[in-house]
């Protein structure tokens, strides 16, 4: 359930959304914010990609949208594509589609997808908190951040979403926080 005080209006007009308390829970939409088609507007910072792509309708996944959506997510570093975890795709849009609601039409930033085991041990050794076993590697997880969203906001959006690991990780740059959104196993 949404509370009635946060109106589009309100919460557009603020630079840092405050939520009411219960915005968290995303299960609580309607079915037809399911059923509808599904258009992921990204922004790719490191590689200066910008896409739209509609890349499910009509209950199922466009695999030309799909493709890419995994070129959008790849290991940009060590310049190499996977599979990415559908369920991945799910919550990103599921988490851009419901802040439109609230009128922050924002293009999901993504910092990091899927990256090489090398790429990742190279982080590591940068000194950047990577995990060894990273999901990023499996094509499981991806760095995002939304213009003019808290990253605590975010985090507990990705989280109601309910598609899996629902991690985390706040870190803070110069463009602001950002959160981990993961499909893993569920994390206390």
């Amino acid at each position: 359930r949404i509370a009635s005080a946060a109106t589009p209006a309100t919460v557009a007009s603020s630079t840092e959304m405050a939520p009411p308390p219960d915005i968290f829970d995303a299960q609580a939409l309607d079915m037809d914010f399911w059923l509808k088609p599904r258009t992921l507007h990204v922004i790719r910072p490191q590689s200066g990609e910008r896409a739209s792509v509609l890349y499910w309708k009509d209950g199922e996944i466009i695999d030309s949208a799909y493709q890419q959506l995994c070129h959008l997510m790849r290991d940009v570093n060590g310049k190499e594509t996977a599979a990415i975890d559908p369920k991945l795709f799910e919550t990103l849009w599921g988490t851009q589609a419901f802040v439109a609601r609230y009128g922050i039409d924002q293009p999901l930033e993504i910092l990091s997808g899927y990256r090489t085991a090398k790429s990742n041990t190279r982080l590591i050794e940068q000194g950047v908190p990577a995990a060894r076993q990273s999901l990023h590697i499996e094509g499981k997880a991806a760095d995002i951040r939304i213009a003019n969203l808290n990253a605590e906001v975010l985090g507990g959006l990705v989280r109601s979403l309910r598609q899996g690991g629902g991690g985390f990780y706040y870190r803070a740059g110069p463009k602001g926080g950002w959160i981990q959104a993961d499909t893993g196993e569920k994390r206390p």
